[in-house]
């Protein structure tokens, strides 16, 4: 199955009914509704059901959609996948992801309830959410533990308050830990999904901060306001130029099987795997921008 973009990734509390009939409107590729930290402990079963009936109900089109469950240690995290998965739910983030073994038993829950309500098995989708040290050096186990997981994503603020490091602007304390989750992604071929930036008054510095994270790899940026998508787009949307080069590469690699090494020339230059790739990722996020069809 093809890749698609996740240039953004905007969080809505999943018991906000506008916010749960909106958020999609705003454009951005993924929305994450949050059944964890946005939800209050007394209002999870409310919040619970309230997601689920809109999963039922409303179009979200082209917008795919995840929820943050709560952790399966919790009373909460099992009926949230229970619940969701049989309303439609088909990609969920798993919070606080520590060790592969987590990610195994969520999948083995998946595979139980798919059987159980006749959805095709391997239906549903993981996103594993690391936010604290353990999660970071555990990255490639933890990305590579089941078909399931799509993408993994990075937790600053609880990254740096485990550390027992200071976020800042700069982002120099986190520089590691972006880098691990960056790599560990490209090694077990999923995406990888930045932090998010709070200070919505600072748009010099996280243009910078989206900048970088494009830089280093990542698939794309969490977002916490609406009004975030169009720069995140922006910096992440390749440019004509970059389009028309990939395009081309793309083009010969499809005449030309080089799966097993080798390489091609392209315009009288030398073009090997490694390039090939980062050409269909281009065209990958060009066609989510609606550049091509």
């Amino acid at each position: 199955m093809e890749r698609r973009a996740r240039r953004t990734m905007m969080f809505a509390p999943a018991n906000n009914p506008k916010m749960l009939t909106m958020a999609h409107l705003y454009g951005p590729d993924c929305v994450l509704f949050d059944l964890e930290d946005a939800v209050k402990y007394a209002e999870k079963d409310a919040a619970r059901d309230l997601l689920a009936e809109a999963l039922k109900t409303i179009d979200y089109g082209d917008t795919e959609i995840f929820a943050r469950i709560n952790p399966l240690s919790t009373e909460f995290g099992k009926k949230d996948v229970e619940t969701l998965v049989p309303a439609g739910l088909r990609n969920m983030r798993l919070a606080m992801c520590e060790y592969p073994e987590q990610v195994r038993e969520l999948d083995e829950l998946l595979t139980k309830i798919e059987k159980e309500n006749g959805i095709e098995e391997g239906a549903c989708k993981i996103q594993c959410s690391l936010e604290t040290p353990i999660a970071i050096m555990n990255a490639t186990a933890i990305a590579t533990s089941s078909p399931r997981v799509v993408s993994i994503s990075f937790g600053a603020e609880d990254f740096t308050r485990t550390l027992g490091a200071e976020r800042t602007k700069a982002g120099t304390e986190i520089f590691t830990a972006r880098s691990l989750v960056v790599m560990a992604a490209a090694i077990a071929g999923v995406d990888a999904i930045d932090t998010v930036w709070s200070d919505l008054d600072d748009e010099e510095g996280f243009k910078n901060e989206v900048k970088t994270a494009m830089q280093m790899g990542f698939a794309g940026k969490s977002c916490i306001h609406p009004s975030q998508i169009k720069l995140v787009h922006e910096i992440f949307t390749p440019t004509e130029e970059e389009l028309q080069k990939s395009l081309e590469i793309v083009k010969a690699a499809e005449e030309c099987d080089i799966t097993k090494g080798g390489v091609i020339t392209v315009n009288g230059k030398m073009v090997d795997i490694p390039v090939i790739a980062k050409a269909q990722k281009v065209v990958r996020l060009a066609k989510s921008a609606g550049m091509i069809d």
